[in-house]
């Protein structure tokens, strides 16, 4: 089967996953809102690029009336991420806010649902640069990032120093009131900052790598 971009993909889990809550077929107005797509218009175009490429079938006489094709059944679930920007793997660099991302939602990594299982709010970032390489985690690698606000010991987090106005992908550990947020890679050496300073804005649950 061919691929599909992030948008087409978008649209099918979503057509699969109502299909399987309710029974029925959602309508092009529920696609169009559930996806935030801008017009029912693109909706249309996509689904015919679904029919076109047999995931799915139509019958344009009936309202509602969309079929997942038993090929389209067959596709490994995928779940499409969204990619909102870039955390250093080295020093700290500088994101939009403290308590906000923005992003393009056609900017997204597709990963199977087996990679994220039933965590919701995950996002992707960036990698840029290399403190964290004995991690498996390089320079252009994607990581994915549970949003969540607290980490155990030892954890790979997304952390933002508020002082700094800055992010860093590193290992965090709690000592005191103090918190080590500490690289993998031997050449380089560990950010010692006060607790309050420090934010966990996600933990790693995977890494994509980039070729």
């Amino acid at each position: 089967m061919k691929e599909l971009s992030s948008k087409q993909q978008r649209i099918f889990d979503f057509i699969r996953e109502f299909i399987d809550e309710h029974d029925y077929p959602p309508s092009i107005r529920q696609i169009q809102e559930a996806c935030s797509i801008s017009s029912t218009s693109v909706v249309d175009y996509n689904l015919r690029i679904l029919e076109k490429k047999a995931y799915i079938r139509r019958d344009r006489e009936v309202s509602r009336a969309i079929e997942i094709t038993h090929a389209g059944s067959r596709r490994q679930r995928s779940v499409p991420i969204p990619i909102i920007g870039t955390i250093a793997a080295g020093q700290p660099i500088p994101v939009p806010t403290a308590d906000s991302w923005t992003y393009d939602p056609d900017e997204s990594v597709d990963v199977s649902r087996e990679m994220i299982g039933d965590r919701d709010n995950v996002y992707a970032l960036r990698v840029k640069g290399n403190s964290m390489i004995d991690a498996l985690v390089n320079d252009g690698d994607l990581v994915l990032i549970q949003a969540t606000q607290s980490a155990n010991d030892g954890e790979m987090v997304a952390a933002w120093l508020k002082r700094e106005q800055e992010a860093t992908l590193k290992r965090i550990f709690f000592e005191g009131e103090r918190v080590r947020l500490q690289p993998a890679n031997d050449t380089m050496e560990p950010i010692y900052t006060d607790a309050e300073n420090v934010e966990v804005q996600g933990t790693v649950i995977g890494v994509r790598r980039q070729y």
